[in-house]
């Protein structure tokens, strides 16, 4: 009998972009891969039932960086002497590009995921979270695109199937670390929200 925790029929992939992504004056940049980002999104990822964490940068220099952080925590003595860190930090996978994910995301769950972005603005496609939170609680597999630096480019954005919708409060800041987006945005899809009754 499943606890309402477990839900075996959830396909959900994350990606984080290094590339392409935008500067703060709007051009197309790569970002550099940080050891923040693979941890806590790891631990994220690993709390909400994510299958792979998709870490995409072209640049070799950057991958190997990633590959040797990885490894010391999965393989390495890190994972010796902290199994929960290497046990979050193993379904990290490191790609060249978005195709790449794409394609071993798509093979993985046998279909092509719905391929949903996150930006800070609304877009036009614009989808809400409890439509897809339903979709993917009926099966459906997912791949979430997080971008680095200032965001995911246009060009990017122009590729998906849908964008969820800017996580606002209730000032007129509005700059999360992708690290804090990627949780709130793994919890409002796949969190367990019980009410609480008095």
């Amino acid at each position: 009998m499943l606890r309402k925790t477990e839900n075996p029929g959830v396909q959900v992939d994350v990606a984080l972009v290094h590339y392409p992504v935008n500067n703060r004056n709007g051009e197309t940049i790569g970002s550099a891969v940080t050891n923040l980002d693979l941890h806590d999104i790891a631990r994220a990822g690993k709390t909400y039932g994510v299958g792979t964490y998709w870490v995409i940068t072209p640049f070799k220099e950057q991958q190997e960086l990633a590959g040797q952080i990885v490894g010391h925590w999965t393989h390495g003595y890190g994972a010796v002497v902290n199994p929960d860190r290497s046990s979050a930090l193993s379904i990290i996978s490191v790609c060249a590009s978005y195709a790449d994910a794409l394609s071993g995301a798509t093979k993985k769950f046998g279909e092509k995921p719905l391929v949903l972005a996150t930006c800070a603005n609304m877009q036009d496609n614009t989808l809400e979270y409890a439509k897809i939170r339903e979709r993917i609680w009926y099966g459906e597999p997912v791949l979430l695109l997080f971008g680095t630096a200032w965001g995911l480019s246009s060009d990017m954005l122009a590729t998906v199937d849908g964008v969820l919708p800017p996580l606002c409060g209730s000032t007129g800041f509005n700059h999360l670390s992708v690290r804090s987006a990627a949780s709130i945005i793994l919890d409002r899809l796949l969190g367990v929200h019980d009410s609480v009754e008095s």
